[in-house]
């Protein structure tokens, strides 16, 4: 049924945003000429933003283009130590107006910002594509992904504001309400520079926290595009606060501060684990055990049983492992096969990944990008180099021309379960092919990682999907597609184990991590009908 708030309209139930395929030759010329317009914004400056105010800094962010690293696409301010202080301070004053804000005018400023997104949707897949090198299909995607994540958690934070069930109790009139948590730190990834940057500041702030945006250095460019939407929409100075820099200079301190109340972080298991140190030691003035949501790293598996439609499966972990040169938490970077059907399946593979296109993302035939920068293209080379050596080289293995950071789509089989290349998050278009006795074995070979993220089955059998449902531990589990494409509120997004601490982002459940919840309970005198007043 429609969810009703005073938002001088009704508000539709939720749904999801269309990604396009641009088969559309409309489409086809709005993104070119999206790409024509911001490549001539190249080089522009972007301030820090402080209770509103937009600051200069002695340092600057260069962001560059992974396709064409002589490109810059934007300087963004580095704060200082100062800074960033001042920054979580002014979230803090800000705080105490904006926690009063009513959920309805909260909900409506993420709302407008959704229907802004909408006009501007070519301008922001443009900048994923020369910010962080994704194809146009996969920057579309990202875009509407965020669009998503606005309107879900606007409509959340309206649910979360009515009335919530509680056992009514006689001579007792009883209420539960959700008011927020205080100051936020948000470090958000590059890999969904958009979306999850998106969700996880607007989750916190429509909840009626106030927030510090610290972004990736990545992909900071795409975030001060944002920051400046949501002044746009009408968020009230202070709410939120934009302070690009690096984690040894800012990060530790504002995730330190004494007056942060919480911190959402996506990004890699090492990082995370030491926010959460960090968090978790109490700071003088301190006086709350700071809450941390975090979403961290995978090495997730594509099981294919015996009985699978091998075709299927094969285009399942293609497209898993090597959409968005298979940067993302949720790519497939290990098939687990049975040997029943291994041989068939490594051969169809083999032709399958060597039709995928590499190249300059701006192109729309090019499938895959660049990798995000020079360090990442050295690692997986690295990576690359140890899997040679772990097992056979099937398909790729090489970098692509000597301008970018470009790699050919990887695949090596014959890989033991335990190897390298097995076992450690590569984050890149590196595929491993391992061979499983039988399902049993499959299994026991997926459920072997410190990670608990994503994951797949391929199977005709009822049986063994069954028993993948109890069985394979992961926090993302899909049956007979891809692991890959989580789309907000059909599948709530999160893992287990050093994937972090399964925040299922785009879920009913999600507010609740930056709400805490108080009790009233009144009591009630008789009815002159002898009857005792009854909860609400």
């Amino acid at each position: 049924m429609p969810m009703t708030a005073t938002l001088e309209r009704t508000i539709s139930p939720f749904k999801n945003e269309p990604v396009k395929n641009f088969t559309d030759p409309a489409d086809v010329v709005a993104m070119q000429e999206a790409l024509r317009s911001v490549q001539s914004d190249f080089g522009k400056k972007y301030h820090i933003v402080i209770d509103g105010e937009c600051l200069e800094t002695e340092k600057y962010i260069a962001s560059i283009n992974p396709a064409n690293p002589d490109e810059v696409i934007g300087l963004v301010g580095s704060a200082s130590l100062e800074q960033a202080t001042r920054a979580i301070e002014a979230a803090a004053k800000s705080f105490e107006t904006w926690k009063h804000t009513r959920a309805k005018e909260r909900a409506g400023i993420i709302f407008k910002a959704a229907e802004l997104v909408r006009r501007r949707r070519m301008e922001f897949n443009a900048f994923l594509v020369y910010e962080v090198g994704k194809s146009w299909s996969e920057a579309d995607g990202d875009t509407a992904e965020a669009i998503d994540f606005l309107e879900f958690y606007a409509r959340e934070a309206l649910r979360y504001d009515g009335p919530q069930p509680v056992v009514p109790m006689e001579g007792e009139a009883n209420e539960l309400r959700y008011i927020p948590l205080g100051v936020g730190v948000i470090i958000p990834p590059w890999n969904f520079a958009f979306a999850i940057m998106a969700g996880i500041t607007t989750a916190a702030i429509v909840a009626g926290n106030t927030a510090v945006l610290k972004p990736s250095s990545d992909a900071p460019v795409i975030a001060a595009k944002f920051v400046e939407l949501l002044d746009e929409a009408g968020l009230p100075a202070g709410v939120l606060n934009f302070v690009p820099g690096s984690g040894g200079t800012i990060g530790d301190a504002i995730v330190s501060h004494p007056l942060t109340r919480f911190i959402s972080f996506t990004g890699s298991k090492e990082v995370g684990l030491h926010i959460n140190e960090l968090a978790a030691k109490t700071q003088p003035g301190q006086k709350w055990i700071k809450r941390v949501v975090a979403e961290m790293g995978g090495k997730d598996s594509i099981i294919v049983a015996d009985d699978a439609d091998v075709d299927a499966a094969v285009e399942g972990v293609a497209v898993s492992a090597f959409g968005f040169q298979g940067q993302k938490c949720s790519a497939c970077s290990r098939a687990i096969v049975d040997e029943e059907i291994y041989d068939e399946f490594v051969a169809k593979l083999k032709k399958r990944v060597e039709r995928i296109t590499v190249g300059d993302p701006a192109a729309q035939n090019n499938y895959m990008g660049p990798v995000v920068n020079e360090s990442a293209l050295k690692s997986i080379s690295q990576y690359i180099e140890v899997g040679k050596s772990e097992g056979n080289l099937l398909a790729g293995g090489s970098r692509v021309g000597d301008r970018g950071y470009f790699l050919q789509p990887t695949v090596i089989v014959d890989v033991p379960p335990d190897a390298r290349i097995s076992q450690e998050e590569i984050f890149g278009p590196v595929l491993a092919v391992i061979k499983a006795k039988d399902y049993d074995d499959a299994l026991q070979i997926a459920n072997n990682t410190e990670f608990g993220l994503t994951g797949a089955v391929y199977s005709k059998d009822d049986a063994k999907l069954d028993r993948a449902r109890e069985e394979f531990f992961v926090g993302n589990l899909y049956l007979n597609r891809k692991c890959t494409g989580a789309m907000v509120g059909a599948h709530p997004f999160g893992g287990f184990n050093m994937s972090g601490t399964d925040s299922k982002a785009g879920s009913a459940d999600y507010l609740l991590l930056f709400l805490q919840a108080k009790t009233i309970a009144k009591k009630v005198e008789k009815k002159d009908s002898g009857e005792a007043g009854k909860g609400f």
